[in-house]
């Protein structure tokens, strides 16, 4: 290292600020002494070097800090500050060797390779290094790259590293295409510079060309299963900045790519190759920025090379990027929804590129061609180019603007993906869009025909989203675009959300899910207005993002949008109300107790009519399908199934049928039907000894295993009967015991202990001193449990209940919230009806979920009088809506104000000091 050293001016500070040259190279002197080579030198060398790391970091995170988007001229001053360490340490390894040892050292150089070659270098980024020798590697440059390797090592960088010849470079780089691409990004550091620009020139004349298909060949593939590891989906909510769908792999492949066929230096020249146009490069550098800010400040905040944008990063990170609030939208959606639009930008971006290259080099085979189905139509509009659906001629095509809207109908008609050049006219071309295109009925035509009649319009509709077509002919579709909502339940930004309920429609159309979803399939085959339901599936969650209540102003949209897609007045009105209600069967099934007849009663005469619960019914299967892969369950179907098939009966035979008398009187009937074995005095007692609630909530199976369980039990044992019930993907746990108060609170705390999340429950107590409870329960994965680890539960379940555990002391160990759950705030309500029930008073308590959360609910009921008759609990993600049907002491509803306050005080105390102690 020598004075005469050019500082770099495109720094995030000054380069001097970062490392002075000639103030290290001072200070490595005097380290060094007159024996470089001498132990005690060369731990001060390492000192001196460490300082200068430490303190050239330190002032590129700071500067980061003032300067939040200053990616680039961040990554090259960590490239700047690596490239001097680098020639410092191999400066002082070079002094550590011996006179014979420097002279035997022959020709090499140092290079970077890889992302470090690029000059693009995050906080925690591998130093890859290439020790390249003109011949086979002495025992004297050995000696060098290990005293290199191992001060590197002293400096806590973390350094992979190869030593080569050019004739292995060129021969290792024909092997293996990771290989290749970190040679063709090399970078000359040090040593000799003739020997650097003999490797290059030998790898452009005797590896690369002529192996341009391949190569792109191999990157596709590449691409393709570094995307299917990921998730497959540009929208996934934990993103890996990296690796992922529209990350800076992505962007990387297409430079790659670039460099190999058109032996270009940057990305712009792409522009004047023709490749990009000019507006497309400003796109690709600012989603290139933004990715790397983001992935920089990743880095500096977990203190290591991490990529994954967990959830509590993504505070921290919107945080340190001066994100705000807005409108009804936390800072870190803000955040999110400009990482989701740079990701398809990126999208959009490498398809354009990908696909023309494809297209012009890469070999052609069904794996990497679309099959062509149908030929186009036969007019001027449209070509074929490379089996894709092309612009034919731009001026005519562009004449009526309705085309751009006709050729994403052609392309699924014909089943033909669209050309690269088509889509980036269109997207050129949005600006011509207005509210007499919009308002056109024949636009509004063809806009349903390609949601109603190809048979699945997902992909029309990603590709319309992607391009900005769908905002533009719908603008209030604008703001949801890319936007994320920060929690554990939804898997997707609410765009991509919406058009997989799309695509969960279509399968269920397409009789794809016949077995899975027998109603709503029956629903569709017996005809329903197809209209109607894909235009409100388009705008069920329009409204979200904004402070108003989504539901409400959904509709509020909903009525201004309908007409404008050609709906009759009527539609319109089944629209706007399916979109104002299209959360509430979801609700009613999962926060309610629907064997309470009040609960069919309430929900049927708000649908009032057989149209509007086969519409509302679909809409709920799809949309929470739509919220992730594994968010449906049998649990979810069955509780639809069950309100669905009560109401439509209801409708049928009338809301008179829906009554506890009615009820009761079957229940007995059929018990009777089921205990053949049964005296008729044995029977009468059974049938007498409960109260009327008992015969509403259970199926007779439960019932018969009751009657089993409490014939001849004595006062002092506990009976418990866990068994799969496949039709709701849970476990029954069924308890029969002498009666007590507080049971419910330590048969939650019992099952919590053991691991079980309780997703219903509810208990009775018999007129001759008894209590029977039955909970549902699920394993950590929302599924029931293995037949073979009942017998266990039930041993471990005995053992809680007869106290030899105690559940309050024993729970503070697995009562924990995980830390990337802690990010997310959720607020808690309690609520009180008592309108919902016939005799019993509902609350509802609303707040962030953890495994002693209902233990710690129904204590506090228990402590405070209340008597409590079932449970429902609905979970979502990180929160959870626990609905407890009560009576007071004296089996009365829970009146008087003044009890309900102090009631939702102490319910808000405990729920308070149990997420404290799950935080500590």
């Amino acid at each position: 290292m020598t004075e005469t050293i050019t500082l770099p001016d495109d720094l995030v500070r000054p380069a001097r600020d970062i490392l002075d040259p000639v103030a290290l190279q001072a200070a490595l002197a005097e380290a060094a002494g007159k024996d470089p080579a001498a132990p005690e030198a060369r731990t001060r060398i390492v000192q001196v070097l460490s300082r200068a790391r430490a303190h050239g970091a330190g002032a590129i995170a700071e500067a980061l800090g003032e300067h939040p988007f200053a990616a680039r001229p961040t990554t090259r001053a960590f490239t700047w500050l690596t490239d001097c360490l680098i020639r410092a340490v191999l400066d002082q390894a070079r002094a550590g060797l011996t006179p014979a040892q420097r002279k035997a050292l022959g020709d090499f150089a140092v290079c970077a390779v890889g992302g470090y070659g690029r000059g693009e270098m995050a906080p925690q980024s591998d130093v890859d290094l290439l020790f390249l020798s003109k011949g086979k590697i002495s025992p004297a440059l050995e000696a060098l790259i290990e005293a290199m390797l191992y001060m590197l090592w002293d400096l806590k960088l973390k350094v992979g590293h190869s030593s080569r010849t050019i004739r292995e470079c060129i021969k290792l780089g024909g092997e293996d295409y990771t290989i290749r691409t970190a040679l063709m990004e090399n970078r000359y550091l040090a040593g000799s510079e003739a020997l650097a620009q003999e490797l290059n020139t030998r790898l452009w004349s005797d590896l690369f060309k002529g192996t341009e298909t391949d190569f792109i060949e191999a990157k596709l593939k590449e691409r393709y299963e570094r995307h299917r590891k990921q998730g497959g989906q540009r929208y996934v909510v934990e993103p890996n900045v990296k690796e992922g769908k529209g990350g800076l792999r992505d962007l990387q492949s297409l430079y790659w790519i670039a460099k190999y066929v058109h032996a270009v230096q940057s990305v712009k020249e792409l522009v004047q190759l023709g490749v990009f146009t000019q507006e497309e490069y400003d796109r690709f550098q600012q989603a290139e920025d933004f990715l790397w800010a983001v992935r920089c400040h990743l880095h500096l905040l977990a203190g290591r090379p991490m990529d994954q944008l967990t959830f509590d990063m993504q505070v921290q990170v919107a945080e340190r990027m001066g994100y705000k609030d807005r409108g009804g939208m936390r800072a870190v959606e803000v955040f999110m929804q400009a990482y989701f639009r740079h990701a398809n930008a990126v999208g959009e971006l490498t398809r354009i590129f990908l696909v023309k290259m494809e297209d012009a080099h890469v070999k052609k085979n069904p794996s990497l061609t679309k099959v062509l189905r149908r030929r186009p139509r036969k007019n001027d509009l449209y070509r074929l180019e490379h089996n894709r659906l092309d612009i034919a001629d731009e001026e005519a095509f562009f004449a009526d603007k309705l085309n751009m809207l006709r050729i994403f109908d052609e392309a699924l008609r014909s089943g033909m993906l669209l050309h690269p050049d088509a889509m980036r006219l269109i997207h050129a071309n949005l600006h011509t869009i207005d509210d007499r295109m919009r308002e056109n009925p024949e636009a509004a035509k063809i806009f349903l025909g390609t949601l109603l009649k190809h048979g699945n319009p997902e992909r029309a509709l990603r590709r319309m989203n992607e391009l900005g077509l769908l905002s533009a002919f719908i603008p209030e579709f604008e703001p949801i675009v890319a936007l994320m909502q920060f929690n554990m339940y939804h898997h997707y930004t609410v765009d991509e959300h919406t058009i997989q309920v799309i695509r969960n429609l279509a399968l269920i159309e397409h009789g794809d899910l016949a077995e899975e979803l027998p109603i709503a399939s029956t629903i569709l085959k017996e005809g329903v207005n197809r209209r109607v339901l894909y235009v409100a599936m388009l705008l069920h969650d329009i409204g979200k993002g904004r402070e108003e209540d989504h539901s409400v102003l959904g509709a509020k949209i909903a009525r201004k949008v309908a007409p404008r897609l050609g709906l009759t007045p009527d539609e319109c009105d089944t629209v706007e109300w399916l979109v104002r209600y299209h959360l509430l069967m979801s609700d009613m099934a999962q926060k309610r107790d629907i064997a309470d007849p009040r609960t069919v009663r309430d929900f049927a005469k708000a649908v009032r009519t057989r149209e509007r619960l086969d519409l509302l019914t679909v809409l709920t299967v799809c949309d929470i399908r739509g919220v992730g892969p594994d968010t449906w369950n049998n649990w979810k179907a069955a509780l639809l199934r069950g309100l669905y098939n009560q109401t439509r009966r209801a409708m049928e035979t009338g809301l008179e049928e829906l009554n506890r008398t009615h009820r009761g009187r079957e229940a007995r009937k059929n018990l009777r039907d089921r205990l053949t074995g049964w005296s008729r005095t044995d029977l009468d007692r059974e049938v007498k000894r409960h109260y009327p609630p008992y015969w509403q909530g259970l199926h007779v199976d439960a019932h018969a295993t009751f009657a089993e369980m409490l014939r001849d039990l004595p006062v002092d044992e506990i009976r418990i009967d866990l068994h799969p019930d496949e039709d709701r993907a849970a476990t029954r746990a069924l308890f029969t015991m002498s009666d007590h108060p507080g049971i419910f609170a330590r048969l939650s705390g019992s099952l919590a202990l053991v691991g079980a999340n309780v997703v219903d429950a509810r208990t009775y107590t018999t007129k001759d001193g008894y209590a029977t409870a039955a909970f549902w329960i699920q394993d950590s994965e929302g599924k029931p449990y293995e037949v073979s680890r009942l017998p266990r539960m039930t041993q471990m379940i005995h053992k809680i209940l007869k106290g030899e555990l105690v559940a309050r002391e024993a729970m503070q160990d697995r009562d924990k919230i995980k830390k990337r759950e802690r990010a997310f705030k959720v607020s808690t309500s309690v609520a009180f009806d008592n309108e919902g029930s016939e005799i019993y008073t509902i609350i509802e308590v609303d707040t962030r979920d953890r495994p002693g959360l209902l233990y710690d609910l129904t204590r506090t009921m228990a402590s405070n009088n209340v008597q409590l008759a079932s449970a429902v609990i609905a979970t979502y993600g990180e929160q959870v809506v626990d609905t407890f049907y009560v009576k007071d002491m004296f089996g009365l509803k829970l009146y008087s104000e003044s009890k309900q306050k102090s009631l939702e005080q102490k319910l808000r105390d405990a729920i308070t000091a149990g997420q404290e102690r799950a935080r500590s």
